[in-house]
């Protein structure tokens, strides 16, 4: 039977952080994951890490505080945040990114101008400061662990996309010399960077291993009994277990006892189906935030092997020349608001229809737009994609996506009606900086980066769905880590970490890297504490 100090169940920013910071401590790790690689949805995602008040920001002339980060939170949060909870947060961001300069190759930088999501709101930065993402790191350290990353190599910033406020336009030249030196970037770069930190310390991931039970002793958790390929089996922790598994939005029963909403292809690691908090829960772990989730809507696009996959829909529909429809053809939200934002849109329920009002919902998209901009992929002038719903004119285009054409056709000329105006009253679309981050950086600033007419044929469309990057619900925690029981009290030896807790910024979705900010804090306090205690 394998015997560590620490064990920790999962490979994420949290998973690694907890891991290198017990290790980092002194104590024996045992590291654990689900699935045959190694990374689960950070590897997959842009890599982007939010940390208020960062010391970046602060060599860059960019304003920032403790108070204002603070403030900002708090304007957010709608009660949802417990104040012990963000203040370790916001506390604990500069002693996270000294320890990560020693103890790994991640070095983070600014995204440039990456607006908060909410950055008119009080302590909001519109100009960006607190949003950093990782240098390119070279995977060859990592060894024959370089090739069981979880996604595809992406040789990229984020600043260099037109998610982070880029272009898009890579020069080749580049883009072979990054290829040549296995240089990475954004979710697998933050990923392999951490791992490597691990690898440093002695500690090897052991993959296809899935968690089943806590093992409990005299009230103390000491262990985990996993399964795999060869068996069942049992790992002896002589100091504490950390539970960083993920959330449970690959789980539809749990989805569906949990979450408020309609959720439909969640596009982050299928390995999260609540592993941790099912075990957490048989050992009477208190619960919170367990209606809430880092919400995105997605399209289903068709992958290399031909299934359809979702896609994060994030620039399309603030591009101007688009707007958002539910079955009825009417617009219902701000189409550029953030992701996270939007998803309360989709939560809205109809009570003489019973059902939810804007589900099914519909972007629509005119040729301009797709000529000017390029869509889902396609470059500027090179048309749509195939898999566009088409049609010459806007009734037809309703008939094909079963929307009255009458109420379609009146609402594309409202909508136009306030592009003209440069305002739009109806749900404040341009109003934010944030809502031109993704769309026309020549008119960025203005109304007119996200507001364009839908006028020229032929048009486009395709259905929207309500999804989600990852649950925030799960056992609650103290400041560092401890899970607690539903009377409040401490289980010896069980703590979690990243979307395997009780999201510590509540309902609040502060900026991109809202999620792994506050997953990496709190994976280092939880490995140091179980380390020492």
């Amino acid at each position: 039977m394998d015997e560590y100090d620490v064990v920790v169940l999962g490979t994420g920013a949290s998973g690694l952080t907890a891991a290198l910071a017990a290790a980092s401590d002194g104590a024996s790790v045992g590291l654990l994951e689900k699935a045959d690689r190694i990374g689960g949805t950070t590897a997959l995602s842009g890599g982007v890490v939010w940390l208020p008040d960062n010391k970046y920001a602060a060599e860059a002339g960019v304003g920032d505080s403790r108070e204002q980060a603070l403030t900002y939170l708090r304007s957010l949060s709608n009660g949802s945040m417990l104040p012990e909870m963000v203040e370790a947060f916001v506390d604990n961001v500069a002693p996270l990114l000294d320890w990560l300069e020693r103890e790994t190759p991640l070095r983070l930088k600014l995204v440039p101008r990456y607006p908060d999501y909410h950055p008119e709101h009080p302590g909001g930065l519109p100009g960006g400061g607190r949003s950093l993402e990782p240098e390119l790191v070279d995977t060859t350290g990592l060894g024959a662990w370089q090739d069981l990353l979880v996604g595809a190599p992406r040789r990229l910033y984020i600043s260099e996309i037109p998610s982070g406020g880029g272009t898009g336009v890579i020069d080749p030249d580049l883009m072979r010399r990054r290829t040549a030196a296995s240089r990475e970037g954004l979710g697998r770069g933050l990923v392999a960077a951490l791992l490597k930190g691990c690898l440093d310390r002695g500690v090897e991931p052991r993959t296809g291993a899935r968690a089943v039970e806590l093992l409990v002793e005299d009230d103390r958790v000491t262990g985990v009994r996993f399964e795999s390929a060869s068996g069942s089996h049992e790992v002896r922790a002589r100091k504490a277990v950390i539970i960083a598994t993920g959330g449970f939005e690959h789980a539809p029963e749990l989805v569906r006892d949990f979450l408020h909403g309609p959720v439909a292809h969640p596009p982050g690691a299928p390995s999260n189906t609540g592993d941790g908090l099912r075990m957490a829960m048989r050992l009477g772990a208190g619960l919170g935030v367990m209606h809430e989730a880092w919400w995105v809507p997605v399209v289903l696009a068709p992958a290399a092997d031909g299934s359809a996959s979702p896609t994060l829909l994030l620039r399309e529909r603030t591009l101007p020349g688009t707007l958002m429809v539910n079955s009825r053809g009417r617009r219902f939200t701000n189409e550029a608001a953030n992701y996270n934002a939007l998803g309360a849109a989709f939560r809205a329920f109809d009570i003489t229809s019973y059902s939810y009002a804007n589900v099914p919902a519909w972007l629509i998209l005119d040729d301009a737009c797709v000529t000017k901009y390029g869509v889902f992929g396609t470059a500027p002038g090179a048309g749509a994609p195939d898999w566009l719903l088409r049609a010459d004119s806007l009734g037809e285009l309703a008939e094909r996506i079963g929307v009255p054409p009458g109420e379609l056709i009146a609402t594309v000329g409202r909508f136009d009606e306030h592009v003209a105006a440069g305002r739009d009253p109806d749900f404040n679309r341009g109003e934010s900086v944030y809502d031109g981050w993704c769309g026309d950086q020549a008119h960025y600033g203005t109304p007119y980066a996200t507001l364009g007419r839908v006028t020229t044929g032929p048009f486009y469309a395709t259905r929207v769905h309500a999804s989600t990057l990852g649950t925030k619900g799960g056992p609650r925690t103290t400041a560092t880590g401890q899970v607690l029981r539903v009377d409040g009290t401490a289980i010896r030896g069980l703590y979690a970490a990243g979307n395997a807790m009780a999201a510590p910024t509540g309902m609040v979705y502060g900026g991109a890297g809202g999620t792994l900010g506050p997953a990496m804090v709190f994976g280092r306090l939880a490995g140091r504490h179980a380390a020492t205690h």
